[in-house]
């Protein structure tokens, strides 16, 4: 198995999985997880999770992977598509466990797919997320890009 880098992440707790109660465990070049028990914050107005939460924890465990795997080359990875879909409601109280994993790893893009299950292992969420590798001396929303594992997600 791939070098895990879960530690490292736990160093750095900050953004926006810190503030989702998001616990990455683990985090390799292969494979994200993470758990998160869902609470008030992350419910829209029928009581049930809403969907950018499922949407944000795909895209931020897709992230960590497919930085991972891009910082072995020098490079840096930003979000470019995220198609997340809706399963299964889930309300709070609940335990998620979410997993990312790649489709498909080139010089210029990933694909990492992500599911997201309940303690049951009923699927409530999946997606795909599309990444553009960018190399190091490249500037994002004017600024050059920072190499801290943590500054590599989202």
């Amino acid at each position: 198995m791939s070098e895990d880098f879960t530690d490292q992440l736990h160093a750095h707790p900050e953004g926006w999985p810190h503030a989702m109660g998001m616990t990455i465990t683990l985090a390799t070049k292969d494979e994200v997880r993470s758990e998160m028990v869902v609470a008030p914050q992350h419910l829209q107005s029928y009581g049930i999770v809403h969907g950018g939460v499922h949407s944000g924890v795909i895209e931020t465990l897709a992230s960590i992977g497919a930085y991972l795997f891009a910082q072995q080359q020098g490079k840096h990875v930003v979000g470019l598509e995220n198609h997340t879909s809706f399963i299964r409601a889930v309300r709070a109280g609940a335990k998620l466990h979410a997993i990312a994993t790649p489709i498909t790893r080139g010089r210029r893009t990933q694909v990492w797919e992500g599911t997201v299950r309940d303690d049951e292992g009923q699927v409530v969420a999946t997606g795909r997320v599309r990444l553009l590798c960018l190399d190091a001396d490249q500037q994002l929303a004017g600024e050059k890009v920072k190499g801290a594992l943590h500054q590599g997600t989202g």
